[in-house]
C-alpha cells in the first residue's frame, strides 16, 4: 500500500525536490503552499508524469487554514504517513533596534508556528495508527546565528528544539521526528545574490559550493525510510562541512 506524504512549501525549490524524490518512491503526494499558481503548476507537472498528487493552497501560519487543509487530506486518504515541513523563509532582515514586531512575528510564524500547526494536525492520526514519520526543515542559521537575521535564526533554533521535544513525546507510538539543517541551497532565491557575496558564502563551506535541493531531498528521504529506523530527535546538518555546534 502506498504511503501518504504531505510536503509543505511544495512549490519551492526544496519542496519540489522532496516531492520528486517521493514520487520516485511511489508515495501518494499532497503538496501545500501559499503560492496557488506555482503549487498548481508543480502538481500538474507531476500528475502528467503519473504521480498521484493533490495540491492545496494554504497559509500555514493560520490555524483555521491548516485545520481545513488536513481535514481535506484525511477525507481523501484517511491518514497521513509522512509529513515534511519545508515551508518558511527569512522574509525580513533588520538591525535589532529597527526590527518591527510585525516582521518578527511574520518570520516566527512562517517557520516555527507553521511547523507546530502542521505537526499538531497529523500527530493524533499517527498515534492512532502507531506509525508516522516527520521531518522539519531547520537551518544552520538556527545553530550559528547571523547578524540582521535574528528572527529567522531564532525561528530555526526553535524548529530544532521543537523537533527534539516532539520526538521524545511521540517515540512510544512508533513515530520518528527529525530535522535537517542546510547551509545555502541553490534555489531560485540564490540567483539574486551578488557574485561577491556568493563567493564569500562559499568560502565558509569546506566543499566549496552550495548544496542542491536534490541533496536535501535525499537526506529527508533517508530520514523517513526504514534505513534510519533508530534515528529520531536529531538535527542533521547538510552543510558541506561548515562547522556548527
Amino acid at each position: 500500500m502506498s504511503k501518504i506524504a504531505v510536503v509543505t512549501g511544495g512549490a519551492g525549490g526544496i519542496g519540489q525536490a522532496v516531492a520528486e524524490r517521493f514520487f520516485q518512491e511511489k508515495y501518494i503526494l499532497v503538496l501545500l503552499d501559499l503560492n496557488d499558481a506555482a503549487g498548481k503548476s508543480v502538481a500538474a507537472e507531476l500528475s502528467q508524469r503519473g504521480a498521484p498528487v493533490m495540491f492545496l493552497p494554504a497559509n500555514l501560519t493560520q490555524e483555521a487554514e491548516v485545520k481545513t487543509a488536513f481535514e481535506k487530506i484525511i477525507a481523501a486518504y484517511s491518514r497521513v504517513d509522512t509529513l515534511v515541513n519545508v515551508a518558511g523563509g527569512s522574509l525580513h532582515r533588520h538591525p535589532l533596534e529597527d526590527f518591527p514586531l510585525a516582521h518578527w512575528r511574520a518570520v516566527i510564524d512562517a517557520n516555527l508556528t507553521s511547523t507546530f500547526l502542521c505537526c499538531r494536525a497529523v500527530v493524533p492520526g499517527m498515534i492512532a495508527n502507531h506509525w508516522g514519520r516527520i521531518v522539519n526543515l531547520a537551518s544552520i542559521a538556527g545553530k550559528e546565528g547571523y547578524p540582521l537575521d535574528a528572527a529567522y535564526c531564532a525561528a530555526k533554533a526553535g524548529v530544532i528544539a521543537f523537533t527534539k521535544s516532539l520526538a521524545k513525546e511521540v517515540a512510544p507510538h512508533n513515530i520518528r521526528v527529525n530535522a535537517v539543517a542546510p547551509t545555502v541551497i541553490e534555489t531560485d532565491l540564490v540567483k539574486g545574490i551578488p557574485a561577491d557575496e556568493i563567493a564569500a558564502k562559499q568560502r565558509l563551506i569546506p566543499l566549496g559550493r552550495f548544496g542542491t535541493p536534490e541533496e536535501v531531498a535525499a537526506l529527508i528521504r533517508f530520514l523517513v525510510s526504514d534505513e534510519s529506523s533508530f534515528i529520531t530527535g536529531q538535527c542533521s546538518d547538510i552543510s558541506g562541512g561548515r562547522a556548527t555546534y
